[in-house]
Order: C-alpha cells, then sequence, then structure tokens
C-alpha cells in the first residue's frame, strides 16, 4: 500500500467519526471554557474543524510560520450554526482527500518546516507531520471537544467505541 493511500484511508475514518462530535457542539455556547486557562469552546470546535486544512499546508506547501514577519495568520472562521461549523469541516476534508489524491509517496518523504518568526521550530519528512501533527492531533482536540460536549449536556457520540449517551458502535 502506498503512503498516499493509507493516509486517505485514515482521513475518510477520522473524518467519519469528528462528524459526529461537530454536529453535536451547541449553538450559542463560543465563549464557554471549562477554565479560566482553557480555550473557549467555540475556538475549539473551530479547530477541530480546521484541522483537516493541514493536509493540504503540508501536502502542497514546503513551510508555515505561525508568526510570520508582518503579522500572523488571521482568525479563524466564525460560525453561528452548528451547521456551519459541519460544513467548513466537510469542506476541508474534501480539499485534503484532494491534495492527498494528487501527491506521491516520493513527494510525502521530502522534508516540511514549521517555523516561528522566520525560525526553523521542526523539520520532519511530510509523512510524519501527517501523522504526528495532523492526525494525532486531531484526535487529540476532538477527544478535548468530546469532554466539553459532556460538560455542556450535549450527547457525547462513539468514537472508538460506545458511550454513555451512544452505544451504537
Amino acid at each position: 500500500m502506498k503512503i498516499q493511500e493509507l493516509f486517505l484511508g485514515q482521513l475518510e475514518r477520522e473524518a467519519k467519526i469528528t462528524l459526529p462530535a461537530l454536529t453535536r457542539v451547541p449553538e450559542g455556547r463560543n465563549d464557554w471554557k471549562p477554565h479560566e486557562r482553557s480555550m473557549p469552546l467555540g475556538y475549539l470546535a473551530t479547530l477541530v474543524a480546521l484541522i483537516p486544512s493541514w493536509v493540504v499546508k503540508v501536502v502542497k506547501d514546503d513551510e508555515l510560520d505561525l508568526n510570520p514577519p508582518g503579522g500572523g495568520q488571521g482568525k479563524p472562521p466564525e460560525w453561528r450554526k452548528t451547521a456551519e461549523l459541519v460544513e467548513l469541516f466537510e469542506r476541508h476534508v474534501a480539499d485534503a482527500k484532494q491534495a492527498l489524491a494528487g501527491t506521491n509517496d516520493a513527494h510525502l518523504m521530502t522534508p516540511w518546516k514549521l517555523l516561528v518568526a522566520g525560525k526553523v521550530v521542526s523539520e520532519q519528512p511530510r509523512q510524519v507531520v501527517l501523522s504526528d501533527s495532523v492526525f494525532c492531533h486531531l484526535a487529540h482536540h476532538r477527544g478535548q471537544l468530546t469532554v466539553y460536549l459532556r460538560l455542556n449536556g450535549a450527547k457525547v457520540p462513539a468514537i472508538y467505541g460506545p458511550t454513555a449517551d451512544d452505544s451504537s458502535f
């Protein structure tokens, strides 16, 4: 199996189990935080919806500067309706699938850099970045999101197995 095919399959699996969590994000609670040092629910949900877009950056760009000269990356998109959040996620998943379909294993073995203010903080093969910094990152923040869902009274979907709210696994 090609690395590219492995990541396409992983993206499809992760999208399938992430979507139910995003559909249960309550509206009107974007500023809610479980603790003063925690990120707000709306920001966390947006982050989960945006992570598939990182696939495109890793495949198509050679680097990403988190604090480039002249200013940051801009504000994340804002949403008011859960349907807007879901649409954002589905669009980024589709773009990620297209990027993976258009690459090859040789390219995925080439280096990719993460910079902060022009300084390289990480340089690894793209396939490592996709595995560790995209898919593992998505699993981490999706898990965090399910805790936020529980604390807001929303039903937690089955992800890797049944939950107290969803035994359909």
